[in-house]
């Protein structure tokens, strides 16, 4: 591997890096590079000819392999040691680049800990895209958990890029996931007015797709946990799904768009939890899928949860078509068994028959 300034360029084979001029002579950071998001996203950058700085713990730790393997890797990638709390380390990754994609967040065992270093980290990100004077626009990742957490949210209102979760809710309801979603997000704002920094936002639902790290982060494991028996029945809820790949996409499309301003909510489908199993059930019915909810429905004592309604239209405006969710859930346990997270038992059904099944609200205004 070649250092470059305490970095570390993504070359294998150990040659220089051919000089090239991609993405139009484009040169962007991403933090948090390895993660679910962020990988799909470097992939993505570097497929359309950009130099990526990717943010990372360790550089040479083996779970950065992935990223490592991309195409044009070994020559625009570059993968820089940044703790998110090192100010000074996160200046270094942010200099000379034309654009930053925040996606990283703290890690930490207790959610209600992960609120202050958000913020601080956001805010450091925000301050160094600033101070670089090359930047042209921050890409903040933000979440849905910043939008919908609102008790006095009627049913019929449409959820949009206006709706913002209730703070004091989230501590009432020690909901500390979407409390520090949502004040990370207003420090980003914020910090982004007060050293004019343009900023755009985007707020994934639950994010599923396959993936490209070798883990299996949170989101796939809501999936993974009914198809591996570990589930033997499902909650009465409803959950907005999006297929990570246009995660990557709608992060990609409101940096180069020039009219892209604001917030961007994005999300293909609200599913009743029932809708997700019997897709999966259909699609593989070799696996021990629940198929009975954890408290039985009823009119008087648990309504059926309704899918809520949302919009995604502003990123529908910009261009960005969205996979069906019955897709994207097929493509994840196919991923997962590709992987070895989920042994491979007998031959599934077809990608296209789930799509009789997948019912809810697939978002379309």
């Amino acid at each position: 591997m070649t250092v470059i300034d305490g970095a570390v360029a993504a070359d294998a084979g150990g040659a220089a890096a051919a000089v090239v001029q991609p993405g139009n002579g484009q040169t962007v950071c991403v933090t948090g590079a390895a993660g679910y998001i962020a990988s799909w996203l470097v992939k993505l950058l570097l497929e359309k000819g950009y130099t990526v700085k990717g943010t990372v713990r360790n550089p040479d730790d083996p779970k950065n392999a992935h990223l490592k393997a991309l195409d044009g890797a070994g020559e625009r990638l570059v993968l820089c040691k940044a703790d998110l709390l090192d100010y000074d380390a996160i200046c270094r990754a942010v200099a000379g680049c034309h654009g930053v994609f925040h996606t990283a967040s703290p890690v930490t065992d207790d959610p209600e800990q992960m609120v202050e270093p958000a913020v601080r980290g956001t805010e450091y990100v925000i301050n160094a895209a600033a101070e670089a004077g090359t930047v042209r626009r921050v890409v903040f990742t933000s979440s849905i958990g910043a939008v919908t957490m609102d008790p006095n949210r009627g049913p019929d209102v449409v959820v949009d890029e206006s709706c913002w979760s209730d703070l004091d809710y989230c501590k009432e309801t020690r909901n500390w996931y979407c409390y520090g979603k949502a004040v990370a997000e207003q420090a980003a704002w914020e910090a982004a007015r007060r050293r004019g920094v343009e900023l755009v936002v985007v707020n994934p639902v639950l994010v599923i797709g396959p993936l490209l790290q070798p883990t299996v982060n949170a989101s796939v494991a809501h999936i993974l946990k009914y198809l591996d028996g570990s589930a033997s029945k499902f909650a009465n809820a409803v959950q907005a799904y999006v297929d990570v790949r246009d995660v990557a996409a709608a992060h990609l499309l409101v940096f180069e768009s020039p009219s892209a301003a604001g917030r961007f909510l994005c999300a293909e489908s609200v599913l009743h939890r029932e809708g997700v199993v019997r897709i999966l059930a259909k699609l593989f019915p070799e696996y021990p899928v629940p198929t009975c909810v954890a408290i039985r429905c009823s009119d008087e004592k648990n309504p059926r949860k309704q899918p809520y309604k949302m919009s995604n239209q502003k990123l529908r405006d910009l261009g960005l078509e969205f996979r069906p969710a019955s897709q994207s859930l097929y493509e994840t346990v196919k991923c997962l068994q590709e992987k070895g997270h989920l042994p491979v038992l007998a031959a599934e059904k077809t990608e296209e028959e789930a799509g009789e099944v997948q019912g809810g609200i697939a978002i379309r205004a």
